[in-house]
Order: structure tokens, then C-alpha cells, then sequence
């Protein structure tokens, strides 16, 4: 519509809108190479003549796109050229390739919608091209009996493991339904994961314990150094929590208490039409899996019947050991673990893994 306003009649009002909104473009194109200049990542340029030749750019795209009648891929490509030849135009050097290591990459992230939308922006800051496709979706359990059982009652409880920021969340909103302020006074809290430790501070949770592991064994390891003999041991859970952590606590002699608070369900397919479609425009260079379920999950909602065939030419990553093992049960190589099961450590090796190829 920018483009075309020429065409309209000045004296009109939808034609001031568009200037306004062509002024609000510039301006925020304007403060982007600036603050990009002061950082010294974009070079010296006259910003009034950069911004002019940029939109200049868009705009002729935009015009092309008209005229041909492209496609949404063929929109989205001519983007990329110019997005790239902008960038290769105000970069320093080789800052390029250390600032936006993952320029020009296309990457799935398979999670629920809330945290794949966070886990896109860090990669997109690295210059990537994200495509969320949630196959989570996070529901109450089916009954909180068990839970309700151990908050409420008598006995004490000595430490308390908190594998997600779910749990955690859960945890807090079923205390609330039942009108108890739980007291962490005298248990000691183990918080696994950087966004586990996080969700219980921004809850007024002590958090004693943050294992260097973030994985059953890494919790089993870090808990053996404590004497957990014939002390209880509570971990609320997701319905679907592996036994690797309880079973090992078991083994030194814990008394283990476990209560579903959350349910991992798939996503109604309604939701995920639009991201089906997505990906189905587009050629991703990387998947990304976090847990089995999202593995799983992504299987059911594409209805993948062979996936070492469909993925033969995609990259796959994995966020840890588990989850590498639920994808290569199904014959489909794993390009990418990292060393720290975390976004922050998966990013680091996805980084790595392009910068070797």
C-alpha cells in the first residue's frame, strides 16, 4: 500500500495513514542503523541516504510481487535477498557471521506454544528463521488426589524436586485452589533447570539446589552428597515423568512421594493448521526436540509414517540423551546434542555445528 500511494488521491485519509505509517517505518529503520553504528556493528553511513535506499529496495519488491503474483515463498525469498544484501551492506567485516552466526538458517521449534515462543526469540537474534510448531499442550491431571493427600497432610517432607517450570506453576496454582500457603521453612528445594530455578524465584521459593545436570542422574548425584536415607522425598510431576529419578532415589533409600500436577497432551489440530501449512511452504534447515513427547507428537500431528525417511534431509536436534534415544529408536539421525541440556547449550552446539559445515 506504501508503495502504491501515488496512486491515490492525497486529499484522502486512508493516504495520510500511509504516509504516517511510511514516517513511523523510517524512523524506527533510522534507529536500528544508528543504534547499530554506535555499537560498531553496522559501518559509517549516511543514515537519511540508507534508510531511502532500503525502502527504496522494499518497495520494488513489493512491486515485483504485485506484478508477478508471487507466491508466499516467493515473498518470503525476495525478503531474505534483501534482508541479506542489507545486512552485507552495513555489517563491519567479518561481524557479520559473530553477530547473526545463524543468518539464512530456518529452524522448527517443537515445544509448547509459551516456550517455544521464547526459545524463538534467542534464536532469532541470532539472525535465524523460526517456525514454531507447538506439539504440547499442558492441562491439568486427571486427578489431583495425590497431590491434595501430600500438601495437606501430616508428615514431613524433606526435600521437594521441581523438574520444570511447569511443576512449579502447577504447583503454586493448586496450593491457591486450596487455600494453603505452603511452608518451605524446613525443606530443601531442588530446582533443575535455569527456568525451573526462575519460575520458583518469581514464586517466593527458596531454591537450595540447582543440579550442574540438569537430568535424572544429575539429580541422583547431586542428592547423594546429602543423607536422603529414610527421608522424604517429594517430586509433583508431569503425568508422563520418567521413572529414572525416582527409581534412583529409591535405590539410596528416600522416601519417595510423586503426584501428577500437569498433563502433556497433543495440541487439537485446529491450532496447528496454520504451522502445518507453514512448513509445508517452506524447506527447514533444522528440527529441534526437547523431549520425547514433542519427538512423539510431531510424528502424530503430520501423520509421519516413515521418519527416517521424511527427515533424511533436514538436520535434527536434540536437547538431551533421552531424547536423542526416543528419535534414533525410530531410525532418524540426531546432527546436534548438546553437552549442557539446555535452549542456551543447544544453541551453542547448533551454532557450532553449522560453523563446521
Amino acid at each position: 500500500l506504501i508503495y502504491q500511494k501515488e496512486s491515490f488521491n492525497k486529499q484522502n485519509e486512508f493516504c495520510e495513514e500511509i504516509n504516517l505509517l511510511e514516517n513511523r517505518f523510517k524512523q524506527l529503520l533510522n534507529d536500528i542503523i544508528s543504534k547499530g553504528q554506535e555499537d560498531g556493528v553496522f559501518r559509517k553511513t549516511d543514515i537519511k541516504l540508507t534508510t531511502e535506499l532500503i525502502l527504496g529496495s522494499l518497495y520494488a519488491a513489493v512491486n515485483k510481487g504485485i506484478e508477478k503474483k508471487h507466491s508466499k515463498e516467493q515473498q518470503k525469498s525476495e525478503r531474505e535477498k534483501i534482508f541479506n544484501f542489507v545486512l552485507q551492506s552495513l555489517v563491519v567485516g567479518n561481524k557479520i557471521s559473530e553477530t547473526l552466526p545463524l543468518l539464512g538458517r530456518t529452524i522448527v521449534i517443537t515445544r509448547t506454544i509459551e516456550q517455544s515462543k521464547e526459545s524463538a526469540q534467542a534464536f532469532i537474534k541470532l539472525g535465524a528463521d523460526i517456525i514454531i510448531f507447538p506439539t504440547l499442550d499442558i492441562v491439568p491431571p486427571e486427578s489431583w488426589q495425590a497431590f491434595d493427600e501430600i500438601v495437606k497432610g501430616k508428615d514431613e517432607i524433606n526435600f521437594i524436586i521441581f523438574t520444570s517450570k511447569h511443576a512449579v506453576e502447577m504447583f503454586i496454582k493448586r496450593c491457591g485452589e486450596l487455600n494453603i500457603k505452603f511452608d518451605f521453612k524446613n525443606v530443601i528445594v531442588v530446582a533443575v533447570g535455569n527456568k525451573t530455578t526462575a519460575a520458583c524465584k518469581e514464586m517466593n521459593i527458596p531454591v537450595s539446589i540447582v543440579p550442574k545436570v540438569f537430568s535424572g542422574k544429575g539429580v541422583v548425584d547431586e542428592l547423594s552428597k546429602y543423607d536422603i536415607e529414610n527421608k522424604v522425598v517429594f517430586i509433583p510431576r508431569s503425568a508422563i515423568g520418567r521413572e529414572e529419578l525416582p527409581h534412583g532415589l529409591s535405590e539410596r533409600g528416600a522416601i519417595l512421594k510423586t503426584a501428577n500436577v500437569y498433563n502433556v497432551t497433543l495440541p487439537n489440530k485446529n491450532i496447528v493448521e496454520k504451522n502445518i501449512r507453514r512448513l509445508k511452504e517452506t524447506k527447514p534447515d533444522m528440527f529441534i526436540f526437547t523431549s520425547p513427547s514433542t519427538f512423539k507428537n510431531f510424528l502424530k500431528l503430520l501423520d509421519i509414517i516413515n521418519p527416517a525417511q521424511f527427515f533424511s534431509s533436514f538436520d535434527v536436534a536434540s536437547i538431551g540423551p533421552t531424547t536423542k534415544a526416543a528419535i534414533e529408536l525410530r531410525k532418524v539421525k540426531v546432527d546436534v546434542m548438546p553437552d549442557e541440556f539446555t535452549i542456551n547449550g543447544l544453541i551453542k552446539a547448533i551454532i557450532n555445528h553449522y560453523k563446521l559445515k
